[in-house]
């Protein structure tokens, strides 16, 4: 396969006329359309918009490469397009972009793509290439280009010595690096072009590992890092540092390697970079290097961190318990309902010892994303102690930042140690001294007041009156349509099994995680049916995910219903949050509830009320796919 299997004449413009960033990928995304690459141009559009969130792909000379790796894709492809008068493409170097290379990519698969893109991505670094590019009369001109510079890499790979190989012992300083973006596919192999050309011109020996999609190449091993003077780190994302402790480390992100690889290789032979040791201190180091983010954006990574891990267990054990009732139905009413049978108690025991992590994964995992692996234990720990102390959902928060802080303050504590006890640090000091701390603070001022907050914000949800729950319902449900699997809808979905787990299963509680169940159901449900009986407001290929669409709903998985809103957010949203809205205020106006914190329907058979249930899911997706019929404008047919 070659560069020009990827890239067609009818995904070429040689003189666009797109005015800025957003007309820009707006028209590369219909020439990648026109080319036949995507299952769904509105999600794969939202990739990379998203893409661009995380950092400009403008990087500089002119040029800016786009991309996106998602199951929107179809197969790999390409689209280029020129620019003669330029565009404000926020790049690395402040200049207008001209040239401009979007990349889609699948999600899984074989990556041969992935090498011809990191070729491509190479190729551009050469200022004739690009200039030939540019001077193009037509699309047939620029494939031949294209096709010929390729010819000709792949001929100088095959006869030339690899320059990112360390040559034979000789007199010539030798440095290594790691390059590696987000999603691996263009600035990666940028970057480590970039710095190996620069080092060949300044006669210096260099072996780049690059860490793209396709996984890790040119891998560096043992004998490398020992021999080179110091590592160039060129990333934005994590990459594997431990091995480089006690060479000097220089860490930048990788538009710099792509920038500035004179500097960069200068830097690290001036031996004026610091001795890189594998501690906490470093990490800080790492991460001021990065792109700057806000304190709300840290946290919420961080809470994500530990939510993330946490679900399987809410889940798995959510679903063991209702499956528990529902195989000891004939005890329903009684005391001993769920664990009645053997078959129910030994569900019931099993989905209650998973349910019971829920707060110190969330709390071990938050910790680890602040303080590392060290921070795990004490953070963990710190759940345990929440959940038996009574300050539940929010002391394991409060477990979670504290355990993580604790480690990074021991770390700076004993950052000036003898090397001879470096090694005591994580296996004696961060467990027994971080153990300690977290207990005092956990059992002496965080429990106390967190565990009374609780106590009054369960009996005022049980003292609520019937229109008091009914608009709880209500926030619960629209809450859960308003960014569809985002921040918003998972603190409703926190919030609801939460409150499932420290109310101890009581009426309001379990309403609640009804409320937040059928809110989340809505909007796939919801555009399914909306595009049986408003097919104009459709495109075929968005009608044929009609079934799909319809299952994630019905199994609760809200997610469905993002490749419609990106595409049109401005219809779907308010649809689906009015309809979900009033799913979750009538499931508490019918006493529904639910004591299992997932399944859709699969577990509609432990919903108390459910015909009601049913009926409220009904309703609040009939009137979603009623206000999105009406607002929403017809789709262009393909």
């Amino acid at each position: 396969m070659r560069i020009v299997d990827l890239l067609k004449n009818q995904s070429i413009d040689l003189h666009a006329t797109a005015t800025d960033k957003k007309s820009a990928i707006d028209h590369m995304v219909d020439l990648m359309a026109a080319n036949g690459n995507l299952i769904d141009k509105g999600t794969y559009k939202k990739c990379v918009f998203d893409r661009e969130q995380e950092g400009s792909t403008g990087i500089g000379e002119g040029i800016a490469i786009p991309h996106a790796k998602t199951a929107a894709v179809r197969e790999p492809g390409l689209a280029a397009m020129i620019s003669r008068d330029g565009i404000d493409f926020d790049s690395i170097d402040d200049e207008p972009a001209h040239l401009f290379f979007l990349i889609a990519a699948p999600e899984g698969g074989e990556n041969i793509h992935l090498e011809l893109l990191s070729r491509l991505s190479r190729m551009l670094m050469d200022n004739q290439f690009r200039d030939s590019l540019m001077e193009s009369k037509s699309t047939d001109d620029f494939l031949a280009i294209i096709d010929n510079a390729e010819t000709k890499q792949r001929i100088s790979e095959s006869s030339d010595t690899d320059i990112s190989t360390p040559l034979s012992p000789s007199s010539r300083p030798f440095v290594v690096a790691v390059t590696a973006c987000p999603t691996g596919i263009a600035h990666t192999y940028m970057a480590a072009e970039s710095l190996e050309t620069k080092a060949k011109a300044m006669e210096i020996d260099i072996k780049v590992e690059t860490d793209g999609s396709g996984g890790t190449k040119n891998i560096l091993t043992t004998e490398d890092i020992e021999k080179a003077v110091g590592v160039i780190v060129a990333a934005d994302k994590n990459v594997e540092t431990q091995r480089f402790s006690g060479k000097p480390v220089l860490f930048v992100n990788v538009a710099r390697g792509i920038k500035e690889p004179e500097v960069l290789i200068k830097q690290i032979l001036s031996g004026q970079v610091p001795v890189f040791r594998e501690n906490m201190e470093n990490k800080a180091e790492i991460a001021a290097n990065k792109r700057n983010e806000g304190v709300g954006r840290q946290i919420y990574k961080h809470v994500m961190n530990g939510v993330s891990h946490m679900l399987p267990f809410v889940i798995g054990g959510g679903i063991m318990i209702a499956l528990a009732f529902l195989f000891d139905m004939q005890h329903a009413g009684t005391a001993q309902f769920g664990s009645g049978t053997p078959l129910a108690a030994f569900l019931k025991n099993i989905g209650g010892l998973s349910f019971g992590m829920m707060m110190p994964i969330l709390a071990g995992y938050i910790a680890m994303s602040i303080g590392e692996r060290p921070a795990l234990m004490p953070g963990i720990v710190g759940g345990f102690l929440a959940t038996t102390g009574g300050s539940g959902f929010f002391g394991a928060l409060f477990a979670g930042f504290i355990g993580g802080f604790l480690i990074l303050g021991l770390t700076r504590l004993f950052s000036n140690l003898p090397k001879a006890l470096e090694g005591t640090k994580p296996v004696l000091l961060f467990p027994v001294i971080g153990l300690i701390l977290i207990g005092i603070v956990m059992t002496y001022i965080i429990n106390p007041p967190t565990a009374l907050f609780n106590a009054w914000l369960a009996d005022t949800l049980n003292g609520m009156s019937t229109s008091s729950r009914i608009i709880l319902g209500l926030a619960l449900g629209g809450m859960m349509s308003i960014d569809f699997g985002g921040p918003i809808n998972k603190a409703a979905y926190v919030f609801g099994t939460a409150s499932l787990m420290s109310a101890s299963g009581t009426a309001v509680s379990s309403g609640i995680m009804a409320s937040v169940m059928v809110g989340g159901m809505v909007p796939p449900i919801a555009i399914a049916l909306c595009t049986l009986f408003f097919k104009r407001k459709f495109t075929v290929k968005e009608r044929q995910s009609c079934i799909t669409t319809f299952i994630m709903g019905a199994s609760f998985i809200t997610e469905g219903a993002i490749p419609f809103a990106a595409s049109d957010p401005l219809h779907i949203i308010p649809s689906c949050a009015i309809g979900s809205a009033a799913a979750g205020a009538l499931s508490m106006l019918f006493n529904c509830t639910l004591p299992a914190p997932h399944g859709g329907i699969f577990v509609f058979g432990v919903v108390t009320n459910w015909p009601m249930y049913l009926v409220s899911l009904l309703i609040g997706s009939i009137v979603a796919m009623l206000i999105l019929g009406v607002i929403k404008k017809d789709a262009l047919q393909e």
